[in-house]
């Protein structure tokens, strides 16, 4: 429809989306949807930084790791890292996109402390790939009842040095400056505004980063900043072209990246339903308050004064051979090298061990519960579901208790399979094999699960004539249950049982005492 024909309340919607000031207090809230758009920041692990020959780590002395180029001390002049361009390389490859037979560099100009030369070495406008896709699987449980798939197409990756950091000293009030990360290797990420959420977004970078840790290409270590998501959020009616948005930098965390997301979709719907207006502006996502603050407005476009990079020549790669030379990179020999995918990993488990499409999904999502899950199933696959139960349904739910991450667990393989050869072999019941994974993550010594239960006295009775005679005591203890039982009422059965549980501290076979229960109930 033309111009004319649109409401008047939302004819500058219309006629500039990105810079609307209007009102939308007639509208019906429930009616916005929202638009979310990521840009993610992973640091490649190298040894080195992508164009100086300093130490690329984490949490080394202050200012300890810097060349004199990553201090940009006049007449040094930038060497790019070959390794540097392989990891983008197979992560752009992996990710589907179109790796570009010839990409440059420019300077980004900006004027930051933590920024020496004044400008960041980038690649915008040509970058080193483009055009690629990302397929992920949503599935939070508790919020969502099934899994479902989904996908983000990725506009361009490219190879860019990192800042270095600010140190604010509130005491001295003065602030100082670490150039340890200046010059580390970036890969930057920018995907397409195709997402609906928060949820969406986090299973986008949990997809992401299990990528990016299978091919080697960054630690993915959030907690050192190694994979840094910036979230781009607007709300718009259905079927309208974008709206204004506001940024959300640096979120340091999977479930961050969902909180984050949700309270500033809330926030724009909360300003639009009061009749305000949705300012363009960065914001930062403090995780203890739960809540987005403003850091500054961006109705001004930043001019960054792009410039090609004079000191650096294009980077040419080979698309079509296998010939690598010390020159030139052959992207097939580096698509050879690409390991099994996490997505790969998830058909497999469905296909070859008949697992439920959540279960591969939260195996696959914790790559210690995957390596446990290969290791235990390698000489019992055809219990492969009991084993998935364990790991998922009671470590995790005991590490969960303990406050322990699944990285961090103690337990190893050999102490799992013990457990595993215990309960299946019916010596020791599910809540028995709690409490003996709570004793190995409480231990600082390696315990051996059987000795554990030999000390505790928590091996399952599988013997018929005490099973007999621990049901014979509760029936005699609990002639009130027994009545209502015999009268019809079948369903203080499990009361019966309930009671034999706890009287036997969850000792004996339960299958076997059910029976023997129902067995005695009906003779007497």
């Amino acid at each position: 429809m033309g111009l004319r024909n649109i409401p008047r309340r939302l004819y500058h919607h219309y006629k500039n989306p990105f810079t609307c000031k209007c009102s939308y207090s007639t509208v019906s809230v429930d009616k916005w949807q929202s638009v979310v758009g990521l840009e993610v920041h992973a640091q490649l692990n190298t040894e080195t930084k992508l164009f100086s020959g300093a130490q690329n780590t984490f949490g080394g002395v202050v200012n300890n790791c810097v060349a004199l180029l990553d201090a940009a001390i006049p007449g040094t002049l930038p060497v790019l890292n070959r390794k540097c361009v392989e990891l983008a390389i197979k992560t752009a490859l992996a990710l589907s996109c179109k790796v570009n037979e010839l990409s440059t560099f420019d300077r980004k100009h900006y004027f930051y402390a933590d920024l020496p030369a004044g400008y960041q070495i980038t690649q915008q406008r040509a970058p080193l790939a483009s055009d690629g896709v990302i397929n992920f699987q949503v599935y939070t449980p508790g919020i969502h009842k099934k899994p479902y798939k989904k996908s983000s197409k990725i506009k361009q990756i490219q190879l860019e040095q990192d800042s270095g950091k600010s140190l604010h000293d509130a005491e001295l009030k003065r602030s100082l400056v670490d150039l340890n990360r200046a010059g580390a290797p970036l890969i930057e990420l920018v995907f397409e505004p195709d997402l609906e959420d928060g949820e969406e977004a986090a299973a986008l970078v949990k997809e992401l980063l299990l990528i990016v840790q299978r091919l080697s290409a960054c630690s993915g270590r959030l907690q050192e900043g190694a994979l840094r998501v910036d979230a781009n959020v607007s709300l718009r009616l259905p079927g309208d072209p974008l709206s204004t948005r506001t940024e959300i930098k640096n979120i340091g965390s999977v479930r961050g990246v969902a909180a984050a997301i949700k309270h500033e979709i809330a926030r724009q719907r909360d300003v639009l339903s009061r009749g305000g207006r949705v300012a363009n502006e960065t914001r930062a996502w403090d995780a203890a308050r739960r809540l987005t603050v403003a850091m500054r407005d961006k109705e001004q476009v930043q001019d960054y004064r792009y410039m090609p990079e004079p000191n650096l020549p294009p980077l040419r790669v080979n698309l079509k051979t296998k010939d690598a030379t010390q020159d030139v990179l052959s992207v097939p020999l580096i698509q050879d090298s690409i390991p099994e995918l996490p997505e790969d990993s998830r058909r497999k488990l469905i296909q070859d061990y008949q697992l439920r499409p959540d279960t591969a999904i939260q195996l696959v999502n914790e790559p210690i519960l995957l390596e446990y899950f290969q290791s235990l199933t390698s000489e019992n696959a055809k219990n492969s579901t009991k084993i998935a139960n364990l790991l998922i349904n009671d470590l995790l739910t005991v590490l969960n208790k303990k406050n322990v991450d699944v990285e961090e667990c103690n337990i190893t393989i050999k102490q799992l399979k013990e457990i595993v050869d215990m309960l299946l072999t019916k010596q020791i019941s599910l809540e028995v094999c709690k409490k003996v994974l709570e004793e190995l993550v409480d231990s600082d010594v390696a315990k051996s699960p059987v000795n554990i239960v030999k000390e505790k006295g928590w091996s399952l009775v599988t013997d018929e004539e005490e099973i007999t005679k621990k049901c014979m005591e509760v029936i005699e203890d609990n002639p009130k249950l027994v009545k209502q039982y015999k009268e019809g009422k079948v369903k203080v059965f499990s009361a019966l049982l309930g009671v034999l549980v706890k009287s036997t501290s969850n000792k004996l076979d339960m299958s076997l005492a059910s029976k023997k229960m129902e067995e005695l109930l009906k003779k007497n």
